[in-house]
């Protein structure tokens, strides 16, 4: 029998990896992060990135955990290593609401993605985000093949918002002249 071992690359929060290895397969776990899987199928080379908020602005933005600076770093990491920018193609994925009583980041992540693609023109031909399960995301990237598994029960249970219930009046037996 022959058994063909896989490369997993696993991309971590924060990160991001560039391949042009035919047996590589990046791979993450994303819950209201985001990962974008860039490809240039003619070149045969693909990154993808995994950030956790959409932007910061000043010096602390220029880190890879941001999408704008992560997204900056994948497309030129793949220029670099010669990729075509007008044949880039994009697949993005994640930003699930994980925890119900925050705010929606992975509605924000999922957003930044779409406008940053769109701004860049670059082609999105796939996306799956929202939702309250978290993704595992296998990536193929001289192919640009994705496939996602949703984890099941990833979500942390919310509970509903507690009422606000007025105090009751203290009552004295003290008359004010």
């Amino acid at each position: 029998m022959n058994f063909h071992r896989e490369k997993l690359v696993n991309v971590i929060q924060g990160d991001f990896v560039i391949s042009e290895d035919s047996e590589a397969i990046l791979t993450t776990v994303l819950g209201s992060c985001i990962a974008v899987c860039l490809y240039d199928k003619t070149r045969g080379i693909g990154g993808m990135n995994h950030f956790l908020l959409p932007f910061r602005e000043g010096a602390g933005g220029e880190n890879v955990r941001y999408g704008a600076y992560a997204m900056e770093l994948l497309i030129n990491g793949m220029l670099k290593e010669g990729a075509d920018r007008a044949r880039l193609e994009a697949k993005y994925f994640g930003g699930g609401n994980m925890i119900g009583s925050l705010q929606n980041i992975g509605c924000s992540n999922a957003e930044f993605a779409r406008q940053f693609l769109s701004d860049e023109g670059i082609p999105c031909l796939a996306e799956s985000t929202g939702g309250t399960q978290a993704r595992r995301i296998r990536f193929w990237p001289t192919t640009g093949r994705v496939k996602q598994l949703l984890v099941a029960g990833s979500a942390a249970p919310t509970e509903p918002p507690k009422p606000i219930v007025a105090p009751e009046p203290i009552l004295d037996d003290i008359t004010l002249f």
